[in-house]
């Protein structure tokens, strides 16, 4: 029997053994029926013994083969207990803990999924501008080349370069938020400050394309966050903007504080965004369908995590007029 298998068992019966021949023997000196009743109560406190051992001996055997189960990658678990008692106490905690354990597998197993599809992404990302110069500098080494055709291809050189750089500096930036080593301050700063920092790299852009830009920011609206930080994720969303105007365009950046949260709306008179895009406009790396074969897909997905590190939410939607709007919202508590 592989009960008998387990040391505690054998010493119990062994103890029981001595103990009821000694008990019998000593019983006899007074009477025989008084030997035979010891034997006889002896014996059934040892099969009642060996029916509640064999009991917990099998649940716990249950026990072992479902751990067996979970380290193989099976966390089903089909062994509750329904009654008390320190067992059922080990079963529960037992059922607990696999639980625990599957959703770490689960979040390591999407976070590595996640891991490996960014890294896809990155390198396509890198690749295509990269693959492109590798084309070009050959060009450039031909000697029958004018002047005028030398500067185009060097033109297109160090826009690729400047791409690739802005793509890097990017993701080490969306690397190191997600990572939380990323010194986000949290001071009061001004939204009027913010947007005018966050216009400073496309000033010359809105210049080239005459497009008429409009900030109404009411006085002393501001909120809690981070100039630089806050400056890059409404600097991306106005690029966003202005790049998909048309010339003569408007674009209109507005500011208003109230007691629960500082809101900054910007619009631009564009075409719109397609509205199978807009569920998936903040993803990383998403390309909606009017993306030009330049727009990564970063920017956007960046000015999202900004927003939310400081306790905010950004929207997007179409304006009946035509254009988009976008709609950052920093938050006073929490969201």
């Amino acid at each position: 029997m592989g009960l008998l298998r387990n040391p505690e068992v054998k010493e119990v019966f062994r103890f029981q053994f001595f103990f009821t021949l000694a008990a019998a023997a000593g019983a006899a000196l007074f009477h025989p029926v008084f030997a035979v009743y010891v034997l006889f109560v002896s014996m059934v406190c040892a099969v009642r013994y060996l029916a509640f051992t064999k009991k917990r001996y099998d649940t716990v055997s249950e026990l072992n083969y479902q751990l067996d189960r979970i380290l193989h990658g099976d966390y089903r678990m089909d062994l509750i207990p329904d009654k008390e008692g320190e067992l059922a106490l080990l079963t529960s905690e037992i059922y607990k803990v696999t639980l625990r354990l599957k959703e770490q597998a689960d979040a390591l197993e999407q976070e590595a999924r996640y891991l490996s599809d960014s890294l896809a992404d990155i390198s396509h990302q890198i690749r295509t501008p990269l693959t492109s110069m590798r084309m070009i500098v050959p060009r450039l080494q031909r000697e029958e080349l004018t002047s005028e055709e030398r500067r185009k291809y060097v033109g297109e050189v160090i826009g690729l370069l400047s791409r690739t750089e802005w793509l890097v500096a990017s993701l080490l930036k969306m690397a190191r938020l997600e990572s939380g080593t990323a010194v986000v301050q949290s001071e009061r700063i001004f939204a009027a400050e913010v947007v005018e920092k966050a216009l400073s790299p496309v000033d010359i852009l809105i210049d080239l394309k005459e497009i008429t830009c409009k900030v109404s920011i009411k006085e002393n609206t501001g909120f809690t966050g981070d100039l630089y930080w806050s400056a890059e994720a409404v600097g991306n969303v106005i690029k966003n903007c202005v790049e998909h105007m048309p010339e003569k365009g408007k674009l209109e950046i507005y500011g208003d504080e109230n007691p629960v949260y500082t809101e900054l709306v910007i619009a631009d008179s564009g075409p719109g965004i397609a509205l199978e895009d807009i569920p998936h406009l903040f993803e990383r790396f998403y390309r909606g369908k009017d993306s030009g074969t330049d727009h990564v897909g970063i920017g956007l997905a960046l000015s999202r995590m900004i927003v939310h590190r400081q306790n905010g939410t950004i929207q997007v939607e179409n304006r009946r007029e035509g254009g988009a709007k976008f709609t950052i919202r920093f938050y006073k508590g929490a969201v």
